[in-house]
Parts: C-alpha cells; sequence; structure tokens
C-alpha cells in the first residue's frame, strides 16, 4: 500500500489524520493507542485483557518508517509501528 499523501496530527482535540488520493482516515490518538500493534499489546489482546486507552492519551510524535509510521503517545508507550494498510482499515 502507498503511504498517504499526507499526515495531520491534531494534538487537541487529539486526531490523527491521513489523506490519501482516493480516500481519508481520520484516527483518535485514544484508539490508537487501543489499538497498539506491537507484539506486547497485540499479546494482552490476544489473551483476553482490554487494554483501555486514557481519553486524554495523546500522539507527541509520527516517526516515519516506510511502510508506516511509528507512534510515540504522551504515555511513553513507543513500540507500535503502524503499516499503512491497519491505518486505513483503522479509520
Amino acid at each position: 500500500m502507498n503511504s498517504p499523501s499526507a499526515i495531520r496530527n491534531q494534538r487537541e482535540p487529539g486526531l490523527l489524520t491521513l489523506q490519501w488520493a482516493e480516500t481519508e482516515a481520520v484516527i483518535s490518538h485514544a484508539r490508537l493507542r487501543g489499538a497498539c500493534p506491537c507484539s506486547q499489546c497485540r499479546a494482552a489482546r490476544l489473551q483476553g485483557r482490554v487494554s483501555v486507552a486514557s481519553a486524554d492519551v495523546r500522539v507527541e510524535r509520527v516517526v516515519a518508517q516506510g511502510y508506516g509510521v511509528q507512534l510515540v503517545f504522551s504515555d511513553g508507550h513507543e513500540r507500535g509501528i503502524y503499516p499503512w494498510a491497519y491505518l486505513r482499515d483503522l479509520g
């Protein structure tokens, strides 16, 4: 999947917007944190432990990783790399 043509991170109201030629994905920071694809978070979900992200969690930094982005959250979590297709599906 191609990378989006634009990424906008709005700390307030806590939204990440990704723009592709044919579609746009708008995802809340709390949803992104709760859907973290890192191995630790994925294992917790597979074990039935539901991690509820705080509504006030924010994306502090968006770091390009080629096939997606690494998101650095205000709660210190920064392990997940979110592939473009995953972000598109979340939106």
